[in-house]
């Protein structure tokens, strides 16, 4: 046999080893992908705006885009002139109702007393009254039996008139003051109700002098200005987007067969363009629940399909706080998902941040 041969012999026999081995990796590598499901995406966050309740001009924006605020951070100041007015003036009407009150108190007081000297008054009358009738009614019994003159009697009813008289007007001076006593009450209520109204008033200012201060609503990052200092804005007017850096996920779709055996709390992972070397742990927070055209965005590497579920990662709240300063919406990249709970993460998907990051 000629060595020509032998060695077109050794070659095809290498290369059918060569053939074989790469058949046998293209095989493993295909069933090691079975085991998972990917998609490409993007990384997004949940943004909220940070928005006024009153209209009015805005006095000044405390934060640049792009900055790191936590909650309860003052962002935004309004213009608060014509509140601060409004105020000033309610406390003045506050303080006139206050003194208006005092004064009807001190007529309250006043007029007990006129009251209480009315009624005592009323009692003597009434004393005198019972003993003038008395002597009245013992005369005319001795008219009767001509034991007394008519004269006497005639004296005696007439004291007896006059007194009755004098009883009678004691009851109506009784009674004037009485009503001015309520009087005087009703405007001591009046201004007791004026001045809680006031301060309801006053209270009520405070409050939007409270709003009129724009607070962040979670820790977040200042993403783009909506408005500026100087504008004038109508209530619910927009000021700043935010964006949870607490809540960053990566969204992508997968096709039925895949997001068919999803379910919430899977475990994932996610590679960054960025950062391909450090996989990022994630689970699945969302599935939809109805399949939509796949977007024109979204790439597979197999044929591409009609219809798609949008399926969202989310990166763990604990690892998003150690490193909220790196994180930035919009990067791309991919999504990894296990489709087996019982496959173990290949080691290009291990989760092997740096130990001075982590």
């Amino acid at each position: 046999m000629s060595k020509k041969i032998i060695k077109a012999i050794v070659v095809i026999v290498v290369l059918a080893v060569v053939y074989f081995a790469y058949s046998q990796y293209q095989a493993a590598q295909a069933a090691e992908r079975a085991k998972f499901a990917t998609g490409n995406g993007r990384l997004e966050a949940t943004e909220v705006y940070v928005t006024s309740d009153l209209g009015g001009e805005i006095a000044e924006i405390l934060v640049e885009r792009g900055a790191l605020v936590k909650k309860g951070d003052l962002l935004v100041k309004m213009d608060t002139r014509r509140l601060r007015a409004n105020r000033a003036s309610a406390v003045a009407k506050m303080e006139s109702k206050k003194a208006v009150k005092q004064s009807e108190e001190a007529n309250v007081q006043v007029a007990q007393c006129e009251v209480t000297v009315a009624q005592a008054g009323i009692e003597q009358q009434k004393s005198l009254l019972v003993a003038v009738q008395s002597r009245y009614e013992r005369v005319k019994g001795l008219v009767a039996k001509e034991a007394e003159t008519q004269q006497t009697l005639e004296n005696a009813q007439a004291n007896y008139e006059s007194t009755k008289a004098q009883y009678e007007a004691a009851e109506a001076t009784l009674a004037q003051k009485q009503a001015n006593l309520a009087v005087s009450q009703a405007k001591v209520a009046e201004a007791a109700a004026d001045i809680a109204e006031a301060e309801a008033d006053i209270a009520s200012i405070d409050v939007d002098l409270e709003k009129s201060n724009l607070y962040a609503s979670r820790d977040g990052r200042i993403q783009y200005n909506l408005a500026y200092a100087g504008e004038v804005i109508s209530a619910g007017g927009r000021v700043l987007n935010l964006a949870d850096m607490t809540d960053v996920y990566l969204a992508f779709f997968l096709p039925a067969r895949q997001a068919g055996k999803l379910a919430i709390g899977t475990e994932a992972r996610i590679v960054l363009d960025a950062l391909p070397q450090y996989p990022i742990p994630a689970a699945i927070t969302f599935v939809a629940s109805t399949a939509q055209f796949t977007p024109k965005t979204v790439e597979t590497e197999v044929e591409r399909e009609k219809l798609m579920f949008r399926v969202e990662a989310r990166v763990d709240e604990t690892l998003l706080q150690k490193h909220i300063e790196y994180i930035k919406t919009g990067m791309p990249g991919v999504a990894w998902v296990k489709l087996d709970d019982g496959t173990e993460w290949p080691a290009n998907l291990q989760f092997n941040v740096p130990a001075e990051n982590n």
